[in-house]
């Protein structure tokens, strides 16, 4: 409770518990919070819900039921919220409405049991992100990790067990999903926004935002935002999509941008009985062994989200720069993207 904070006012929270239950975390059995209210200043309450603090701007929207059943005056709070920061409010909710759809249906698809993460089997994903991140397993021990975009969870897990603290944040009801999945009291998960981060400025060894901040309206713009959490002395790790002289490629991007304003359950089955036989076969005749579950999911991710947008490393360097961040580098370059990260300034 002590790393979280309001998202709007920034104030420290005030926990009131609903209620509490046990979870076995590796086979002990450890207390948590099921459900609870937490209240900041300025008016803003955001609830508790299976054992996930849902830090959104727009939280009291998204979970009235929850919200009306638990305090008596809601009605009151949320006329409240909505005449002093009526702006804000529309503004986050307008932006997050399909991004939030879209990242919820595409991780349902994720089978913990048998899908890989972005074709990585699970004892490469901690591989790929020591890579990404310049750190080695050692390293990470004692460090708090911001994970913001944090997808199906399984990262987080690999942080805790090199022995991090990590705070996993995820815009979508698919961190539901990763909550559930966790062993590792060591993590904890929480729904937030990337543009309004609901946790302490300045307290984290390492913050990644790994293929998140380029579905954002703004992709600097949240940069920024995400940017204060990192402590001076501290790490921080983007991956980025980048622009691609290819002709497939290019058609697909040309083709979302008229796929992604359809309804989402459309365009769903739309890309079902057109994109994917396309790529099945494609993929098939190059070899490609990714399972059923693993192209759908790459295709969701690639038409559905409302931004996808892409950049080159010189831009992304100009965003550290700008915030006096050092030893800038890229870390690693892939087909569709690369990986950069920064030294916060020990004065900033």
């Amino acid at each position: 409770l002590s790393l979280l904070r309001c998202p709007v006012t920034r104030s420290t929270l005030r926990l009131q518990v609903i209620k509490k239950s046990v979870r076995s975390f590796r086979g002990e059995e450890l207390p948590f919070i099921e459900e609870g209210i937490l209240f900041a200043a300025g008016d803003w309450f955001y609830p508790i819900i299976g054992g996930i603090p849902r830090l959104l701007v727009e939280a009291f929207i998204d979970y009235a039921d929850f919200c009306k059943k638990h305090l008596p005056d809601y009605d009151k709070r949320s006329a409240q919220l909505h005449q002093q920061y009526n702006r804000l409010i529309r503004y986050a909710t307008r932006k997050n409405r399909r991004t939030k759809q879209s990242f919820s249906l595409e991780w349902s698809f994720f089978d913990y049991e048998h899908t890989k993460t972005w074709d990585a089997p699970k004892d490469a994903m901690l591989a790929r992100f020591l890579e990404e991140t310049a750190e080695t397993a050692e390293s990470l021990r004692g460090k708090w990790i911001f994970d913001a975009g944090c997808g199906n969870g399984l990262l987080n897990q690999l942080m805790a067990e090199s022995g991090a603290q990590v705070v996993a944040m995820d815009l979508s009801n698919g961190v539901e999903r990763a909550y559930a999945q966790n062993q590792y009291p060591s993590v904890l998960y929480i729904q937030g926004d990337l543009q309004f981060p609901p946790v302490a400025f300045a307290q984290f060894d390492i913050v990644q935002c790994s293929g998140v901040l380029i579905c954002t309206n703004n992709t600097e713009l949240s940069f920024s935002c995400l940017e204060p959490c990192v402590k001076p002395g501290g790490k921080y790790s983007v991956w980025l999509y980048h622009p691609r002289k290819d002709a497939i490629h290019n058609l697909f991007n040309f083709i979302r941008r008229y796929t992604s304003r359809l309804p989402l359950r459309l365009q769903y089955y739309l890309l079902l009985v057109t994109i994917f036989p396309l790529s099945y076969i494609i993929k098939r005749i190059k070899g490609n062994k990714q399972t059923v579950r693993e192209m759908i999911i790459y295709i969701l991710d690639w038409f559905t989200p409302e931004f996808r947008w892409e950049h080159e490393p010189t831009e992304a360097s100009a965003w550290f720069n700008k915030r006096r961040y050092t030893s800038v580098q890229v870390t690693t370059v892939e087909l569709f993207g690369f990986n950069i990260t920064g030294v916060k300034d020990h004065a900033s």
